[in-house]
């Protein structure tokens, strides 16, 4: 049956707060570079008061791969937590003007909605401290079992992974999706969410997870290794496709004993790299769906990269579809 829903992606529904640091200022905050830091309402209350002007945008990461996809003229949809407040209400009006179906109903009660707070360095590297709020709270009864059968792919953003009840609710969504025929893929997020959950995520990707995104730092923590091709070969197997990133390196997929080279495309200043990953797997998984190859499934993720990480935020703001016709990925 043909799906009405290119992807649908369950995650975290963040609101994202950007602002411009620098090394000292993260070493006076206690935070580790370029990782994300889970911090309670004190904590993230505290850091806004620190950080200076700032970019505020709804975010999450299954959520900007979501826009990516409308961007590139696909269908998505999106599961994720809010609640009735204030940020919640931003959050899904901005989903859903940017054309990604959000109809998971808003709690009326609990703790607030989400937010990410950004800090970039001069290098464009971002480290967040995240107040996940309500939407770590999502669980099996967040699962809509109709539209998960009606979309091609599944998408499971690795840092919703943490709390339990978000656990079940991906395996749930894999059993729907799998029922239906349809494709299961899942974002490791982070090393250091990797490192929480090793074991748990590896079930997972041997036994419900068809398509694996991954940075190195994360494949390699997967499978307790320093070396990228020992981990990578580690992969095989597992997944039917494994896309994994390598910064300015480009990136690595893999599918049925094939590897494919793929470059980063070019890009006159690195800004900001929150959503790098992110646009990687809007466009890898919109040529998915479209049943382009591999190789420009690859090439596609690299030119949504590359738009991302020159300028500030993790949303497009250039029109992808417009993009990828330019450069012959359309």
């Amino acid at each position: 049956m043909p799906s009405q829903t290119d992807v649908v992606g369950i995650g975290n529904a963040i609101v994202d707060v950007i602002a411009h640091a620098d090394e000292a200022f993260l070493a006076a905050q206690g935070f580790a570079k370029g990782a994300m830091t889970l911090i309670d309402t004190a904590r993230a209350e505290a850091l806004y008061a620190a950080m200076g002007p700032a970019v505020e945008s709804s975010g999450g990461s299954a959520g900007n791969t979501m826009a990516g996809i409308a961007s590139l003229g696909g269908r998505p949809a999106f599961i994720g937590k809010t609640r009735d407040d204030l940020l919640g209400q931003v959050y899904r009006h901005d989903m859903t003007a940017i054309g990604v179906g959000f109809d998971t109903p808003a709690a009326p009660v609990g703790t607030p909605t989400g937010r990410c707070l950004i800090m970039v360095t001069p290098d464009g590297q971002r480290t967040m401290g995240t107040l996940l709020g309500i939407s770590a709270e999502l669980g099996p009864d967040d699962i809509d079992p109709k539209l998960i059968a009606a979309a091609g792919i599944t998408y499971l953003e690795g840092y919703l992974f943490d709390p339990p009840p978000a656990q079940a609710a991906f395996r749930k969504a894999a059993e729907i999706a799998h029922r239906a025929g349809r494709r299961v893929a899942l974002s490791l997020s982070d090393p250091f969410c990797v490192d929480r959950h090793r074991a748990a995520f590896r079930e997972l990707v041997a036994g419900q997870v068809d398509i694996l995104f991954a940075n190195e730092a994360e494949i390699c923590s997967l499978y307790q290794t320093e070396d990228f091709d020992a981990a990578a070969a580690s992969v095989r197997g597992h997944v039917a496709i494994a896309a994994l990133t390598r910064s300015a390196a480009g990136s690595i997929v893999l599918s049925d004993g094939l590897s494919y080279t793929v470059a980063a495309a070019p890009v006159p200043r690195v800004v900001d790299t929150t959503g790098a990953g992110d646009l990687y797997a809007a466009g890898f998984l919109h040529g998915l769906t479209r049943g382009l190859p591999l190789p420009t499934c690859g090439r596609l993720g690299s030119l949504c990269a590359a738009e991302i990480i020159s300028h500030v935020g993790a949303r497009p703001e250039a029109r992808l579809s417009a993009l990828a016709a330019a450069s012959g990925l359309g």
